[in-house]
């Protein structure tokens, strides 16, 4: 049958004249009315009465009409649904997020979510200071501190955890071993305490030492290349350093700091489909991952 035979029919049957129908259908009558005669041979029966008022359903005719009714409704909902499917879950989905965090556990663990979304965007944008979500500098942010702004949905996305770490070609010059009570007298990578955004990243003032740093970076990147090139002992975090085994973890007992990350958005970006789908992703990996962020 005739998908196409059944939309004329139904056209006529709600019609109930075959001129009008004609018309909303841009063909014109005798092309219809010859349409119709093949429809009702084809089923071997009469599905309308012609009379002077009109095209009328016969008994067939009107149980023709519910399963035509109901195959034009499943078909309208079918086409719906993979119109709405189409493009919900499509477009870009920028995250603003800090470099460490961006790069070492977001980036690593996005071939999920592409499999799954494969029409999501994603732009990770790597920020040294607060990302300003009013201004759509991104769709979702992943901030190191709580942001007291009432305009936009925050949520806690997580706990990590930051710990000492060395490598062996510089351990070897201080016996393998760091000293707690002499943190002062080692070789330090860190920040740049004055470019500092946030006091969240100032982990040296939490020791209860007088360190001065050797080797300073705004970047994190550049502090763990130094840190793994022997140049001295440094924090890190650990969803970083612990997958890489040639860096080695001191003071364990002694120095464990923990910092928070929160996701922030706006909350018109929040009703965008992609943007929803991508903010429950991440929350959903920092717990599938939690070994990583607080490794016991």
């Amino acid at each position: 049958m005739n998908w196409d035979d059944i939309k004329l029919f139904l056209e006529v049957a709600r019609s109930e004249r075959l001129s009008i129908a004609a018309k909303r259908l841009m063909i014109d009558a005798s092309t219809l009315s010859r349409r119709l005669h093949k429809l009702e041979e084809s089923l071997a029966t009469k599905l309308f009465e012609r009379t002077v008022d009109g095209h009328v359903l016969t008994l067939d005719g009107t149980k023709l009409l519910q399963y035509a009714r109901r195959m034009e409704l499943d078909a309208g909902q079918a086409f719906d649904e993979i119109k709405e499917h189409k493009y919900l879950n499509s477009g870009r989905v920028r995250i603003g997020v800090t470099e460490a965090f961006g790069s070492f556990f977001i980036a690593p663990h996005l071939t999920q979510l592409k499999q799954a979304f494969p029409n999501i965007q994603i732009e990770l944008v790597h920020f040294t200071r607060d990302v300003k979500i009013s201004r759509n500098e991104a769709d979702i942010a992943i901030a190191v501190e709580k942001p007291k702004s009432t305009s936009t949905i925050i949520t806690k996305l997580c706990d990590y955890q930051l710990q000492l770490y060395g490598h062996a070609s510089y351990l070897k010059g201080v016996e393998n071993k760091v000293n707690i009570d002499q943190l002062s007298k080692y070789q330090w990578i860190s920040y740049v305490d004055n470019l500092l955004f946030t006091e969240q990243l100032s982990y040296l003032k939490e020791l209860n030492a007088d360190i001065e740093p050797s080797f300073q970076s705004t970047s994190i990147t550049s502090q763990y290349s130094a840190i793994k090139s022997g140049l001295g002992i440094g924090i890190l975090p650990c969803f970083l350093a612990e997958q890489d085994a040639s860096l080695i973890k001191l003071c364990v007992n002694e120095i464990k700091l923990v910092r928070s990350f929160y996701l922030v958005t706006h909350p018109e970006s929040k009703r965008l489909s992609q943007v929803e789908t991508v903010w429950q992703y991440l929350k959903e990996l920092t717990q599938q991952h939690k070994h990583l962020l607080m490794p016991e």
